[in-house]
């Protein structure tokens, strides 16, 4: 009996240290890991992020890429770090698609982390360097259908949206066109710029400045409708693809056992951040659409995706090393 009531007196000790535990926090600054090399959107909006929570929580949120083995060095130090909120990793579909494309990952994503925000989302643009014959999607598809395995397509690794985008785009055209995985978008993108490599599945929000100055040609976005940023470029479903779909998203997660408390400041700050006008007429002009959910609906969100791309790489046949 007296230690049944320790107990109960030590948890109503304890009762109120997570609230305070949050309204404290940060005090000291937050580490925000990217698995992903620097330039890619990743990136990009991981840096934007940062700055205006260092501006609405008054701590340092210092962003540190990670890249290397297909997001899985990067995730693995998230995983391995404390649960106390001062360690985040900006994650993306690629983390989903990786479930299921790499089984034997050192974590398990709905496992060893917790939710906390999505960011936002973005189509993909397929384009191809200019030197290839093709100006359609239809005359894409008939080129490679005509010279199997001799097209190539590059992408910023194994599971990444623009790998995965290329591997639905294989099984649905029923073309084969070789993978070129690079450690990162910027490679990747360098090379089709280049014409090293012929073509790429890439964000609008990064490759449409490209488009328009036509050091490529933009065949199809990826979307259900056009994309805003590059309207006189169909989708790649009213190309000659229908029913194709994809996209490119952005969120943030937390070693599994970080204080909810915690995760809910954060979510609402980040929450509050892409909900800002100024946030969402900036992203706009990108290409970019803000997300926003609680946890718990972010966590659906990621439930959902796994199952899709569980399907996805199941029917493209899909491999990590390729």
């Amino acid at each position: 009996m007296p230690r049944a009531l320790s107990l109960v007196l030590a948890a109503l000790l304890l009762a109120p240290a997570a609230p305070a535990l949050a309204q404290d926090y940060p005090t000291r600054p937050v580490r925000m890991i990217v698995p992903f090399a620097a330039g890619g959107p990743a990136d990009v909006y991981a840096r934007f992020l940062a700055q205006r929570l260092q501006e609405a929580l008054g701590q340092p949120f210092v962003v540190d890429d990670r890249p290397g083995g297909g997001s899985v060095i990067g995730t693995e130090a998230v995983a391995k770090s404390p649960a106390d909120g001062y360690t985040l990793l900006v994650m993306s579909n690629t983390h989903t698609v990786n479930e299921s494309l790499m089984p034997n990952r050192p974590f398990v994503l709905m496992r060893d982390f917790v939710g906390v925000a999505p960011i936002n989302s973005s189509d993909l643009v397929l384009v191809v360097h200019p030197s290839v014959k093709a100006n359609t999607i239809a005359e894409l598809i008939a080129q490679a259908k005509a010279e199997p395995g001799k097209m190539s397509y590059a992408s910023s690794g194994p599971g990444t949206p623009y790998h995965m985008a290329g591997e639905l785009f294989k099984s649905m055209a029923g073309v084969d066109i070789l993978h070129v995985p690079y450690k990162g978008s910027a490679g990747a993108r360098t090379d089709v710029l280049g014409g090293q490599v012929q073509m790429m599945f890439d964000a609008v929000t990064v490759m449409s400045q490209h488009a328009r100055e036509v050091k490529v040609k933009a065949l199809g976005t990826s979307g259900t409708v056009r994309s805003s940023v590059l309207p006189g470029v169909p989708t790649i479903a009213e190309a000659g693809v229908p029913g194709y779909e994809t996209t490119i998203w952005l969120g943030v997660m937390a070693p599994k056992g970080t204080p909810a408390a915690i995760v809910a400041k954060l979510n609402a700050e980040i929450g509050r951040i892409v909900s800002r006008q100024d946030v969402r007429d900036d992203w706009a002009k990108q290409g970019a659409v803000p997300m926003t959910m609680t946890p718990a609906e972010f966590a659906r969100h990621l439930e959902q995706d796994i199952v899709k791309w569980e399907r996805v790489v199941k029917a493209s046949g899909a491999k990590a090393d390729r």
